[in-house]
């Protein structure tokens, strides 16, 4: 039985796009994010070289360490603070999501409502706060990051989910939300495809940035704050002496006062870490250009980010270019392989791409510039969570389970806040004092996941074991 079921889960589903019509919509396209692919990257700061000493070391350049950096000397301006990073800034899952930014810190209200019932209104509250803040360090730093705030929208796939959509609207205007609910004709004024019944458009704090971009102008904030910040530098080993912490590099070491982990999924060396989250990988096309003729046939006036129903979603936005980035596909390797070979392959893509076909059969002529892969921290709350280690002189920050752009503003100052004991909000409520559940290890997580993704798939029109499956991880408390 067992063999029988993984080669289900290796029989690929039915091509609703010839292979030779994909074949030549991938005929030119690079394998690697479309974000940096650019030359407005900066170039790298050097690594770290000898021994150093810091009242904050930040391990980590993606989103979370560097909102930890310029956070930190705002509120400590005194403090020395060092940043290593192992690869360079962007390049990592900071430089691959979509670029959606949500108002929400729990992964959408629906996840706060499950996680967190008694504490909505406080986690609505500290959202509205934090993109709020998102925006004015925009603009007190100069960053041009591409932001466009013209709301967020869900769009319904099939009638079947319009009831959904309808108990959101109803939660999301109980909660002081600006949402309207817009039927198929409505939907269609804003963003024409087959497949939409119905949309649920949420028009304030939420729009859409360049994530790169984000991540360079961070980057180059915390640098003029004084931070020092190494890019090449991976952690190769941590030691608790006591008074203070000891990371090692290739390079050199840094004794630390305190230590924030912003690493994602990547090891630093803390067991309990990996047991909380887990590398899922996720894939984005982008367009070429859309020519103003191939724009109109879809309308898009508004340039919302769009999340689907499906339960393997697909969610998609505009570049500044008019290109439409068009991600999902969501996947899992064994041990959380953060550059899996497949990742490198065209055909990886095909089904993704099938989807956008089938999504916006009226742009059948467009073709791929780039295709990418990027690693998802999912925890079992899907939000985030900041837990001390390391006797409380380190703290790890992760767990927004595809949420991180807007939330790892939110997620850096409450670790900054547990890290130096500082009085806050949100450290009364369980988003700082619970932390999620462990996840299984290998190989029983490659086959939970393998499973899990394979339900994904057909889920919504075949029913039967794939919904009951669905259902089963959402009564163990695992987000869907």
């Amino acid at each position: 039985m067992a063999v029988s079921l993984l080669r289900a889960l290796d029989t690929p589903a039915p091509p609703a796009v010839r292979p030779a019509d994909l074949a030549d919509a991938f005929a030119h396209t690079r394998l690697m994010p479309y974000w940096l692919d650019t030359p407005d990257a900066p170039p790298p700061v050097p690594p770290l070289q000898g021994d150093t000493r810091a009242d904050l070391l930040i391990v980590g350049g993606g989103f979370t360490g560097l909102w930890a950096a310029i956070q930190a000397k705002e509120l400590m301006p005194e403090l020395d603070v060092v940043l290593i990073e192992a690869g360079r800034v962007a390049h990592g899952a900071s430089g691959r999501a979509g670029g959606i930014v949500s108002t929400s810190i729990m992964h959408g209200l629906p996840n706060a409502v499950r996680v967190f019932p008694d504490d909505i209104e406080q986690l609505e509250a500290f959202g509205q706060v934090n993109l709020d803040g998102f925006e004015a360090a925009l603009q007190r730093y100069g960053i041009d990051a591409e932001a466009e705030w013209n709301g967020e929208m869900t769009v319904a796939v099939d009638d079947a989910h319009m009831a959904q959509l309808r108990a959101d609207h109803e939660l999301h205007r109980h909660y002081g939300h600006n949402v309207v609910l817009l039927d198929r004709a409505q939907t269609a004024e804003h963003l024409r495809s087959p497949l939409f019944a119905g949309a649920l458009w949420s028009r304030d704090r939420s729009g859409t940035v360049h994530p790169a971009k984000l991540a360079w102008g961070l980057r180059r904030a915390a640098l003029s704050l004084g931070v020092r910040i190494h890019e090449g530098t991976p952690l190769t080993g941590s030691r608790d002496r006591g008074s203070h912490v000891e990371v090692t590099t290739p390079g050199g070491s840094i004794t630390a006062r305190r230590v924030l982990f912003g690493t994602g999924t990547a090891e630093v060396g803390v067991r309990d870490i990996q047991r909380r989250v887990m590398a899922v990988r996720d894939h984005v096309l982008a367009t070429e250009p859309l020519t103003e003729e191939q724009l109109a046939r879809i309308g898009w006036t508004q340039r919302q980010g769009i999340y689907d129903t499906r339960t393997q979603l697909n969610y998609f936005r505009l570049t500044r270019a008019n290109n439409i980035i068009f991600g999902g596909l969501v996947s899992y390797h064994f041990g959380g392989n953060a550059e899996p070979a497949q990742d490198g392959c065209k055909p990886t893509y095909y089904r993704l791409a099938q989807a956008f076909y089938r999504t916006f059969p009226q742009l059948a002529d467009v073709r791929f510039s780039h295709a990418w892969g990027g690693p998802i921290d999912y925890c079992s709350r899907g939000s985030v969570f900041a837990k001390p280690y390391l006797g409380g002189k380190a703290v790890f920050v992760a767990g927004y389970t595809g949420f991180g752009i807007g939330a790892s503003r939110f997620g850096a100052l409450m670790g900054l806040n547990m890290l130096f004991d500082r009085p806050s909000p949100e450290r009364q409520l369980g988003v700082a004092r619970q932390s999620p559940a462990w996840i299984p290890p290998e190989p029983l997580r490659w086959l939970g996941a393998r499973i899990t993704f394979h339900a994904f798939d057909g889920a919504d029109t075949e029913g039967g074991w794939k919904r009951a499956w669905i259902k089963g991880i959402k009564a163990l408390g695992f987000p869907m």
